[in-house]
C-alpha cells in the first residue's frame, strides 16, 4: 500500500512550520506568507540515506594537514587575498554593487583553474550566450587548448537540477552567479526568500565539502554595501569577500572574513577591455604627481594593507562651521578617527578646530582602516588650519595617542624602504629598535610638527 503524503504550511519567509494554515506567521508576523508544502518524509528518507555510514571520530594526529591543497586562480592579486589561492573545499562569498566585475573575476579565474578540472559555471541571471559572449571579450576561449573545454555552463536555478549537473559533471570548481536565484520547492515558493538562502547554500556547500570541490557564491548586496540576505549565510561560508570601487576604473577586493588567510590583503585591480588586469605598483595610484611646493592640507601617509606596504595621499581641508556645531566629512576614512585626531591637536597644540568643519579625503579612493594613518591625518589638518604646506618628498608614519604620543608601529622599516623606493627623502615616524632605517623619529604631536613645520610652527 502506498505511503500517504502529508502536508504542513511552511513559512515563505523564516521557514516556520504550522500543521495547519494561519493567516500571519507567528514566528516572523508576516501575513500570508503561510505555503501549503509537502511533509519531508522523503526528504528525510533522501537525508538518512546520503547519511547511512556509521559516524565516528579519529585522533587529530593522524589527519594530514596537506590534504586541503591550494590552487592557483591565475591571478595573483586574486590569490594574495584568499591567503595564496583557492582552498580545496572552501566555499567562498563574493559580494559588490552590480557591475563592478565579480563575474568577470571569477570567469578569468575559471580559465585558469580549469587546467586543474572542470569547472562549472551556475549562471541563474544570464544566459549562455551572454557568458559565452563575456568570455570571447576576456580572451578565455584562446587561452589553453588543453583546457579550452572544461569550463561547462548550466542555466538552471533550481536546486535539484543543479545537483543532478553536479553529479554528472563532478567539477573541482563551482561559481554560482547568483546565490539569490537558487530555489528549491522544499524551501518555499518564492525564490530569494530568507529561507531560500539558507537551505540552499548549506545543500550547495554539503556537496563541495563532501566532493573535494570549492565553491564561489556570488551574492547581491544592500544600498548599504552590505551582502543582501540572511547574515547566517556569512558564518555559513568560509570567506567573504568584497569587491570595492573608486572614482575611476580602480576595484579594491577585501576579505571580511577568511578561515583560511589574513583579512588585512587587499587586492587592487583596474578594468580594462580585456576585463580586470592587477595593478603592479599600487601607490602610483594614489600618489598625485607635482612640480614644486605642496599645497597646504597634503600629507603622505605610509600605510599597511595585509603583507603590503603603500603610501597614499591623504588631502585635509578646513572651514568655518555653518552651524553651531562643527561636522566631519570623511568618505575613505573613518569620522570618530578624524575627530579624535581633531582633539588631541586642539588639546595639545591649543589648535582651535572645534569652530571649523573638516574635510578629509584620500587620493585615489582607498578606504583606510590601519593606525598608522593618524599622524598623517593630523599633519594634514595642521597644514590646513594654519595654511603652511608640508615640505616635499616626506612620508609620514604613526599611530596617536590620546596622550599625544606617538606609538610604535610594526614593519616600520618595510614603510621606509617603500617610501625611499618612491623617491621620498625624508621619513618621519616613530622611533623603532629595526636597524639600518633612515628615519627622523618623533616621541610626540609637539615634536613631530616642530620637526614638519618648523620654524613655521609657531602657528599652534
Amino acid at each position: 500500500m502506498k505511503k500517504q503524503k502529508n502536508f504542513i504550511f511552511k513559512c515563505s519567509n523564516c521557514g516556520h512550520e504550522e500543521p495547519k494554515w494561519l493567516g500571519r506567521c507567528p514566528e516572523c508576523g508576516e501575513w500570508n506568507t503561510l505555503i501549503e508544502t509537502a511533509s519531508s518524509d522523503s526528504a528525510a528518507g533522501a537525508s538518512r540515506g546520503r547519511h547511512a555510514k556509521t559516524p565516528y571520530s579519529y585522533p587529530l594526529s593522524s589527519v594530514d594537514p596537506q590534504e586541503s591543497v591550494r590552487i592557483s586562480s591565475g591571478i595573483a592579486e586574486f590569490d594574495r587575498v584568499l591567503g595564496g589561492g583557492i582552498m580545496k573545499r572552501a566555499t567562498i562569498l563574493v559580494g559588490g554593487e552590480p557591475g563592478i566585475g565579480k563575474s568577470t573575476l571569477l570567469l578569468q579565474a575559471a580559465a585558469a583553474v580549469r587546467t586543474q578540472g572542470r569547472v562549472l559555471y551556475i549562471s541563474g541571471e544570464e544566459s549562455a550566450g551572454q557568458v559565452r559572449m563575456r568570455a570571447d571579450r576576456l580572451g578565455i576561449m584562446d587561452r589553453d587548448e588543453r583546457g579550452g573545454d572544461r569550463i561547462e555552463i548550466c542555466c538552471v536555478s533550481a536546486l535539484e537540477d543543479i545537483k543532478i549537473v553536479l553529479e554528472a559533471v563532478r567539477p573541482v570548481v563551482i561559481i554560482v552567479d547568483s546565490a539569490q536565484t537558487l530555489h528549491t520547492d522544499m524551501a518555499g515558493l518564492t525564490p530569494g526568500t530568507v529561507n531560500q538562502m539558507k537551505y540552499c547554500s548549506w545543500e550547495m556547500i554539503s556537496w563541495a565539502k563532501e566532493h573535494d570541490a570549492a565553491l564561489f557564491l556570488v551574492a547581491h548586496v544592500t544600498k548599504d554595501g552590505a551582502i543582501a540576505g540572511p547574515k547566517t549565510l556569512e558564518h555559513m561560508v568560509d570567506a567573504v569577500l568584497y569587491f570595492e570601487q573608486n572614482d575611476g576604473d580602480c576595484r579594491f577586493l577585501r576579505a571580511a572574513k577568511n578561515r583560511f588567510g589574513s583579512v588585512d590583503e587587499i587586492g587592487i585591480f583596474t578594468m580594462g577591455e580585456k576585463g580586470l588586469s592587477t595593478v603592479e605598483d599600487p601607490s602610483l595610484l594614489f600618489l598625485v604627481s607635482r612640480e614644486g611646493e605642496l599645497p597646504s592640507g597634503v600629507a603622505t601617509a605610509a600605510v599597511l594593507e595585509g603583507s603590503r606596504a603603500l603610501l597614499v595621499e591623504i588631502q585635509a581641508l578646513t572651514a568655518p562651521a555653518k552651524g553651531a556645531v562643527s561636522r566631519v566629512f570623511s568618505d575613505r576614512v573613518d569620522q570618530a578617527r578624524v575627530s579624535r585626531i581633531a582633539a588631541i591637536l586642539e588639546k595639545h597644540l591649543n589648535l582651535r578646530l572645534s569652530d571649523q568643519d573638516l574635510y578629509i579625503n584620500v587620493a585615489g579612493g582607498i578606504r583606510i582602516t590601519e593606525v598608522g594613518v593618524d599622524l598623517a591625518i593630523a599633519a594634514a589638518l595642521y597644514s590646513a588650519r594654519t595654511d603652511v604646506p608640508l615640505p616635499v618628498k616626506t612620508a609620514i608614519a604613526g599611530e596617536l595617542s590620546l596622550a599625544g604620543e606617538v606609538r610604535p608601529l610594526r614593519r616600520l622599516a618595510g614603510r621606509v624602504k617603500a617610501g625611499k623606493s618612491l623617491g621620498f627623502e625624508t621619513f618621519i615616524g616613530p622611533a623603532s629598535d629595526e636597524a639600518n632605517m633612515d628615519l627622523t623619529a618623533v616621541k610626540d604631536i609637539k615634536s613631530a610638527i616642530r620637526t614638519l613645520f618648523a620654524p613655521s610652527s609657531d602657528h599652534a
